[in-house]
């Protein structure tokens, strides 16, 4: 029988009936926003009832139902359709979001021993929305076994805690078993604010950007290579990017002021807004490049980090070790 797939990103061949049965992509976002609530998560992953919404479980997200096996099981929970399988394949490549996925996943999996037995780890080493096809490539296969599923419940765990010393933690344990996890967590720490600048990683790779002339949001947003920071899509990058620009000390101007007030639901309107920028740093904004001033000492920090609600009396730094408020 043809596998069943679970991805946090959809290659073309996952389509193909010939490649799969079924192929499953996952929508949450964990690197941004507080976590979704412990029930949220279990009525997605659940079997579906009378009241469970559309687009609020996982058999909303299946590519080709009219052409699986399966289609009339949709209903179950996931790890009971799983058991309809003989193998299912986790296909989670390198950015932070999948890995984050993976480890949701593989803690959720881990009191049903049917499910986990039909499970086989595809190592993605590269980022596959990269791929325009798949073509001959297939990464190397592994079976689930007890020492990945322990490192995947111990990440989610620490994850979603009330502070990163979990995460911190991890970084001194074995996570060989799942080789791009702690890239991750690095990636994922160093997003702190910063004990020096009150900023993490990807704000002060903006700030260093605009001060070499990068005055456009498209090599802010979408230039990856030249962005070099990876927990962020383009939109949280905007978030982020409102927070320096329209605080009570801003660190940069030329934002355009329409998105101090424009529904961050309305994101034609967003990125039209975005794209009329023309950015510079204040003094300010300098001196925090500089590591002169502490952006969080002048303007309200709001945000989560997996479980950690940061705010300005809850500050959680990096540098680069973990910093206490």
């Amino acid at each position: 029988m043809k596998p069943l797939i679970l991805t946090g990103w959809l290659a073309p061949e996952f389509t193909e009936p010939e490649f799969a049965d079924l192929a499953l992509s996952f929508f949450f976002r964990f690197g941004w926003g507080p976590l979704p609530s412990p029930d949220e998560l279990a009525t997605y992953l659940g079997p579906r009832t009378s009241d469970v919404l559309r687009g609020h479980h996982w058999s909303d997200f299946a590519t080709n139902w009219s052409g699986s096996k399966n289609r009339s099981h949709r209903d179950l929970s996931l790890a009971e359709f799983c058991q309809r399988y003989e193998s299912v394949e986790l296909w989670f490549d390198t950015r932070p979001n999948a890995q984050l996925q993976l480890i949701w996943l593989l803690d959720y999996f881990r009191p049903y021993p049917e499910t986990i037995a039909r499970l086989k780890f595809r190592l993605v080493d590269l980022e596959m929305i990269g791929l325009d096809r798949l073509g001959k490539w297939r990464p190397p296969v592994v079976n689930i076994t007890e020492k990945e599923l322990e490192v995947a419940s111990a990440a989610w765990r620490a994850y979603g805690a009330p502070t990163p010393k979990g995460c911190f933690d991890l970084l001194g344990r074995d996570l060989s078993a799942l080789p791009l996890l702690k890239p991750v967590l690095i990636d994922l720490l160093e997003e702190l604010p910063s004990s020096s600048t009150g900023l993490g990683a990807s704000e002060m790779r903006m700030l260093e950007l605009i001060a070499r002339g990068y005055s456009l949001t498209n090599a802010l947003f979408y230039l990856y290579q030249l962005r070099q920071t990876r927990i962020f899509g383009e939109s949280e990058l905007g978030y982020l990017l409102d927070g320096l620009a329209h605080g009570p000390r801003p660190a940069v101007q030329g934002l355009d002021e329409q998105l101090r007030t424009l529904d961050r639901e309305k994101l034609r309107g967003r990125q039209e807004a975005y794209q009329r920028s023309e950015l510079s740093l204040t003094e300010f904004g300098a001196a925090v490049l500089a590591h002169k001033e502490d952006f969080s000492r002048h303007n309200p920090i709001d945000r989560w980090w997996g479980g950690t609600h940061l705010t300005n009396d809850n500050l959680w730094r990096w540098n680069p070790a973990l910093v206490a408020p």
